[in-house]
């Protein structure tokens, strides 16, 4: 089957924030048990201090997730500076099963082996979707401030190159990660000795304008977004693009009921409009933006439709 005639299906991405172990843990037991994904992310990607607390759940999560069906694909950092955070890039890399590669040092350790390229490395031309075909690429979730525009480029492209494309279509924006932590020095304490102060905000922690707006959401090293990613009326123009995979990043939200609600959509049980009825019955304490994907601010809300 060709890679335009695979079936849309919803995946969900590794979990970017400090969740305590045993809330890490419950919560891929239920995505396991009860939400309608395909395939599901595990690992770090953000700080390699924080690995080994998940590490001793991490076969159980795995064997849970693989028994109800989904496929686990292992995730690496988006970042490396440090010998420790090397050695967890080649470590994971090394087990057996997908990996998906978030910084160019995975792509070195993945070389000839298929994989999976996460939105952290930049993929914004067919020349650069080519040469991560050429490693070994077989699915490429796209930068999320990619404008329709752009992903109406690449999705054909990868098409043609047999390769998969993937798209975050819910979930707070990675915008930028930092050899500092930002976390740590608002709590007056430097990376090394953070004491694992980012647990304290499951969703990140807000960032506020002078003037007290919110403006962004700090994740350790990680700027993200305020407002929530929200393409769940774009679904229908995404398909049409060529995107066959549509990725939720997961949160401290019903993260079953969002993927329950972006399947409806998707399957044709749930109007678009229902569907983002349904979300914001979530209050996740932020709004919903969609710019990026119409080639404006990110952070602003635009009708479906509309470019």
């Amino acid at each position: 089957m060709s890679v335009a005639q695979t079936k849309s299906e919803l995946t969900l991405g590794p979990a970017l924030f400090n969740w305590a172990p045993e809330v890490w843990r419950d919560f891929y037991f239920r995505i396991a048990d009860e939400a309608p994904v395909t395939t599901v992310y595990l690992g770090e990607a953000i700080c390699s201090k924080r690995a080994p607390l998940f590490e001793p759940h991490l076969a159980d999560v795995s064997e849970r997730l693989t028994k109800a069906g989904k496929t686990v694909v292992y995730s690496t950092l988006s970042e490396v500076m440090s010998k420790l955070d090397r050695d967890l890039v080649e470590s994971v890399c090394a087990a057996e099963g997908l990996v998906e590669a978030n910084d160019g040092s995975a792509l070195y350790y993945l070389h000839g082996r298929p994989h999976h390229v996460g939105s952290f490395i930049n993929a914004y031309n067919e020349r650069s979707l080519a040469v991560l075909v050429r490693n070994g690429a077989t699915n490429i979730c796209l930068p999320p401030e990619m404008p329709a525009t752009a992903i109406g480029v690449l999705a054909p492209a990868a098409a043609k190159l047999g390769v998969m494309t993937e798209v975050q279509v819910f979930g707070r924006v990675g915008l930028a990660v930092s050899a500092r932590c930002y976390h740590a020095r608002a709590h007056g304490r430097v990376k090394d000795t953070c004491r694992f102060v980012c647990e304290e905000d499951p969703d990140g922690m807000e960032l506020r304008t002078l003037e007290n707006t919110p403006f962004l959401t700090v994740n350790g090293i990680q700027t993200m977004s305020h407002d929530y990613l929200n393409l769940i009326g774009e679904l229908a123009e995404l398909e049409e693009l060529g995107v066959r995979r549509f990725r939720l990043s997961p949160h401290s939200c019903d993260m079953v009921e969002v993927a329950e609600t972006f399947h409806a959509v998707l399957t044709g049980g749930l109007e678009a409009a229902q569907g983002t009825e349904r979300l914001k019955a979530l209050n996740l304490g932020a709004p919903f933006s969609n710019g990026f994907y119409h080639h404006t601010a990110g952070y602003r809300q635009v009708p479906p439709g509309l470019h």
